[in-house]
């Protein structure tokens, strides 16, 4: 990854948080597990806006086109999961997080021929353990678990022949 574009992903990471303390102190969200669907809204739009300014801005002319179509696939995750929180459906965005970086992966590992196969076993643990938190904690269902992989997996299962 060239240097610019770990400096737009720190910075995008640093601006989420951010968002999160404004969103905190004007009141719109109670705390930081967004809980109910209304609180998932308004992160999820700025996170809309973000990702478009990411794809515009940090890969105008398709330099890395395997981040360009990543970065699309988020975006498409973003917007199905704040169009399911407008349905009031929450779907779990670590599951959707998890699920995008491990089609991603997969996706590299074909993309440049290289055995991947210990970080997808180490993606496929990590994905489990995601959702047994979710699930001991209570903060989803099951089938709010399954959307979210699906979520998450699709849209990049979708893009790969783009970049392959």
């Amino acid at each position: 990854m060239q240097k610019g574009s770990c400096q737009q992903l720190l910075l995008r990471q640093s601006l989420c948080l951010a968002v999160y303390f404004l969103l905190k102190t004007i009141g719109k969200t109670d705390s930081i597990y967004l809980k109910t669907t209304k609180e998932r809204i308004i992160p999820l739009v700025l996170n809309v806006i973000i990702c478009v300014l990411i794809i515009v801005r940090v890969f105008p002319d398709n330099q890395i086109i395997e981040l360009y179509y990543f970065s699309l696939g988020v975006l498409i995750s973003t917007i199905v999961c704040l169009v399911l929180a407008l349905l009031n459906f929450k779907a779990s965005i670590h599951m959707i997080a998890i699920a995008g970086v491990f089609m991603f992966a997969i996706g590299i590992s074909v993309h440049f021929g290289k055995n991947l196969n210990g970080s997808l076993a180490l993606f496929s643990i990590i994905a489990g353990a995601i959702a047994t938190s979710r699930l001991h904690l209570k903060a989803h269902t099951n089938v709010e678990l399954i959307f979210g992989f699906c979520i998450g997996l699709f849209p990049q299962l979708t893009l790969l022949p783009y970049w392959l």
